[in-house]
């Protein structure tokens, strides 16, 4: 793509027909890598993120997408207006925020998201409590183990397991979430004994299904193994959880799931040689002049820590 071309879609012209949406829509499929997805996230139909994308390209005069049976992959084109696309999104988010009278109240709604996991098990004391201390703030809790896009604001604030890169948010690292396998006694009582890791390729195993992590962790260890050597494989991590309070198996999760349930054992602690997840509180830099999200980040970053 040459100068010219970029020139073109920083300076289009509104009163020529230009709409800001064909931006959003165009960062959107971006992102998702398809249409359904950008509809979805954009809370429109996937006809019109469609129709967006192929105006845009008609404005421009390129192509930004090749339409593949899986998705949308993005051109060369695409990637280098993506910088400039983002950087009019920026200046738009910016000029709402400024726009805006809710930086100064400290009354109103906080969207957060985090985790399923975290969602279930550790934000709902968190939030009791601090519905007592801040009874004016409401809260929106966004459960998805899917990165929310603070920057568009599908929330204000994020509980993590990694740590974003974007320069223009906030990040506080809470501490380290540590893992490791656990099994109802039930199912240890019944079941031959676990002396070491190789012993747990002869039990029944539960992990995730499209997600790889558990399969790496075997073959860090030098066990490598195929998702058959699973009883049970799913993505979502309450299921696998409530799969090992119902006594199918052996499953991996935070300790923090298991600390409550005395059913629920360790199985070989100390040996299994697991990374423990680094937790991150992050949230836009609009933190300094906003004082609901302010005082709710700063609430999570003192509670969190203690339950970990």
């Amino acid at each position: 793509m040459n100068r010219h071309n970029t020139n073109a879609f920083m300076n289009t012209d509104p009163s020529h027909g230009f709409d800001w949406s064909l931006v959003r829509s165009f960062l959107a499929a971006l992102d998702e890598g398809s249409l359904l997805g950008a509809a979805r996230l954009l809370r429109m139909s996937q006809p019109t993120v469609g129709r967006h994308i192929a105006e845009l390209e008609s404005q421009l005069g390129v192509v930004l997408f090749e339409r593949t049976g899986r998705g949308l992959l993005a051109t060369t084109t695409a990637l280098q207006l993506a910088e400039a696309a983002r950087d009019m999104e920026a200046g738009a988010l910016q000029l709402a925020r400024t726009l805006s009278g809710a930086q100064a109240q400290s009354a109103g709604t906080v969207r957060i998201t985090a985790s399923v996991p975290v969602a279930v098990q550790l934000l709902p004391p968190i939030l009791a409590a601090m519905r007592q201390t801040l009874p004016d703030v409401q809260v929106e809790l966004v459960a998805s183990n899917q990165i929310s896009n603070l920057l568009r604001r599908e929330a204000d604030i994020a509980v993590r397991m990694v740590r974003p890169d974007q320069t223009s948010l906030i990040a506080r690292k809470l501490g380290d979430v540590k893992v490791g396998a656990y099994a109802h006694r039930d199912y240890l009582a019944r079941s031959s004994p676990i002396h070491q890791a190789t012993d747990l390729l002869q039990h029944e195993l539960i992990g995730g299904d499209a997600d790889p992590a558990i399969l790496q962790g075997f073959a860090a260890m030098g066990y490598p193994v195929t998702p058959a050597a699973f009883a049970l494989r799913s993505d979502d991590l309450i299921v696998q959880w409530q799969a090992v309070r119902a006594g199918l198996g052996i499953g991996f999760c935070a300790d923090y799931m298991a600390r409550n349930d005395p059913a629920i054992l360790p199985v070989l602690p100390g040996l299994l040689k697991i990374p423990p997840l680094p937790m991150w509180l992050a949230v836009h830099r609009e933190i300094r002049t906003n004082t609901r999200i302010r005082v709710v980040f700063d609430f999570l970053a003192d509670a969190l820590p203690k339950l970990l």
